[in-house]
């Protein structure tokens, strides 16, 4: 029998409900071992060379990206709720970390990595307060606007600074706009290296293949693998100038606290909340995702303690900052994944490539690890998403293009918070100058209807049916003021009552009840009467704390629109039949 995804089950208790891996281990089939341990070698092979190319994105030396993908592999599979979810080093925190970090080392490698270390431990500490608080809903900031602009921008960002590799150049400039102008001018003054170039372009073009044609076996290793054995084997790194990745250094990186300053710390602080957010957004919807093709649910709340556990240990044993992988999670899955054990089967493998043979990887060329990210950074750019934006709703296309230009050309973390205020200011915008409507019976159609949409609907003589589709607070109750005194002086006859339609009315605050009294005493001065019908219960709670439900009349409150035009229509001793006839 098939298992429903939408059945809810009871959450965890005790310590099952921070260590999901209780769970797993009580509940694990050993027929799920083979499939785990496949699954796992598999991934492997995806983790070594995405991993040591996100490290170099970072600004940091290769080997640091093995040691951000084994221990927060580990403390995902005891705190993560998700069965198959893959941490690691990510494209779009790679450029967010290069952005806080780089800036503030000043070129000092050493230093670099104890700040990425700090930065990781920082957005960690956040992921787990932030978690334990239960401020998951946080991630609701990030529409899908925003999302697609930030994934676009960070593309081309890290787009921009692999092609360098791939050309045998140095990657210089500070931002695009100077990476993009020292490219230009080194490719025109004909440094590139042409040698570097083909293997770079091979190994792109063979990543792609696999992908397209040949989607189970993992293109990234083969390219890699190639590229060694090519680079060894004609000693291009003697006779082309090829760079390569060297000797890496032998065992698993030691437990150590990063020692950063209190300035550093202050420097960095913005960038970790930034990475927190950014994990928080990605993680809730991969997460969710997963679990919902795999019939079981996760708490979003427990995968921000989870992802912070995971930051906290890469950031104490060398790493950098990591969140879920949207690449190596359908990789883990198509490979026959069945729980966590995949990931710590990949971090054991990596582990004991660490231990044993370093070596291994001295002839991998920049230029190969450059096509891995590029083919990887491929995979987030997100076109037709966007035009559908522009076609269905134009200023969320706007919202999305100011995202990626602000990523691309401001910044990776200027450029989300520019993002994200720019799409509160859009809500807040809509909030104070919302829809209303003056409405009118219809021939045909129950209920009463905007006008505007219906010219040829009838206003019952002397009654204005207004609707205000939006909360009333403080920056739209002057504006509501003012289009009910409108919609009286614009009815056909003298009006006597008006009767506000407040369904959509979800919350009015004290400066919006002041407003209202004072239009109450407006249209009682011009012997109007003002009502409210379909008005929430919640919203006429506030009304009585604020005094203002007995003064407005408790009579003036009806349940439905229909009642409140009965009403009228009796105290004014107007029949149906002369109202459909006028």
């Amino acid at each position: 029998m098939a298992v429903n995804p939408f059945v809810r089950k009871p959450p965890p208790r005790g310590l099952q409900r921070w260590i999901p891996a209780i769970a797993v281990v009580k509940s694990y089939r050993c027929d799920w071992l083979a499939r785990d341990a496949v699954a796992g070698l598999v991934l492997t092979a995806i983790l070594v060379p995405v991993g040591m190319g996100y490290a170099e994105v970072a600004g940091l030396p290769a080997i640091y990206g093995l040691y951000a993908t084994i221990f927060p592999m580990i403390a995902y599979a005891i705190f993560g709720p998700s069965r198959i979810l893959v941490l690691g080093p990510d494209s779009a925190l790679a450029a967010m970390i290069a952005a806080t970090v780089l800036p503030v080392a000043a070129a000092n490698s050493g230093r670099a990595v104890a700040l990425a270390g700090m930065l990781a431990i920082l957005s960690g500490a956040m992921c787990v307060l932030a978690g334990v608080a239960r401020f998951g809903f946080i991630a609701d900031l990030f529409s899908k606007p925003i999302r697609y602009g930030y994934l676009n921008g960070i593309a081309l960002t890290i787009l921009m600074s692999q092609i360098p590799k791939i050309l045998g150049l140095p990657g210089d400039g500070e931002d695009l706009v100077q990476r993009t102008y020292h490219l230009v001018r080194s490719v025109l003054s004909g440094n590139v290296n042409w040698t570097a170039l083909g293997v770079g372009a091979g190994c792109l073009i063979l990543i792609l293949f696999f992908k397209q044609r040949l989607p189970k076996i993992p293109g990234a290793l083969v390219a890699v693998i190639g590229a060694s054995l090519a680079v060894a084997f004609f000693d291009l790194r003697a006779k082309a100038g090829i760079a390569v990745v060297g000797f890496l250094p032998g065992g698993l990186p030691a437990f150590r606290i990063p020692a950063v300053s209190a300035e550093d710390l202050i420097a960095i602080s913005a960038g970790a909340g930034a990475i927190a957010l950014v994990s928080l957004a990605d993680m809730s919807v991969l997460s969710r995702t997963f679990a919902l093709r795999g019939g079981y649910k996760v708490d979003t709340n427990q995968e921000l303690v989870a992802m912070g556990a995971a930051n906290i240990a890469a950031g104490l044993f060398q790493g950098f900052s990591v969140t879920c992988s949207a690449t190596r999670t359908p990789v883990a899955e198509s490979a026959g994944a069945k729980s966590q054990v995949t990931s710590l089967v990949g971090a054991a493998c990596i582990a004991l490539l660490l231990m044993f043979a370093p070596t291994l990887l001295r002839n991998l060329p920049h230029a190969a690890l450059g096509a891995v990210v590029i083919a990887a950074c491929l995979s987030l750019v997100e076109i037709t998403g966007v035009l559908r934006f522009y076609r269905l709703r134009r200023v969320e296309f706007w919202l999305s293009l100011s995202c990626f230009l602000g990523v691309a050309l401001v910044g990776v973390i200027k450029g989300i918070f520019i993002a994200v205020g720019l799409a509160l200011l859009n809500f807040i915008w809509r909030a104070w100058r919302p829809h209303d409507a003056v409405l009118g019976r219809v021939d045909g159609l129950k209920g009463y209807h905007d006008i505007r949409r219906h010219p040829e609907g009838r206003r019952i003589p002397g009654l204005v049916l207004f609707r205000w589709d939006a909360p009333l607070f403080f920056a739209n109750a002057e504006i509501f003021h003012e289009h009910v005194l409108q919609a009286v002086a614009d009815a056909p006859e003298p009006v006597r009552w008006v009767v506000v339609a407040a369904e959509p009315v979800t919350d009015i605050d004290i400066t919006a009840a002041d407003a209202l009294a004072q239009l109450d005493a407006d249209l009682q001065e011009a012997g109007i009467e003002l009502c409210f019908a379909e008005m929430k219960g919640p919203v006429k709670d506030h009304l009585k704390r604020y005094g203002l439900f007995t003064q407005l009349g408790k009579d003036n409150f009806f349940p439905t629109i229909g009642q409140a035009v009965d009403r009228y229509l009796e105290v004014h001793q107007i029949a149906w039949k002369d109202w459909d006839e006028a």
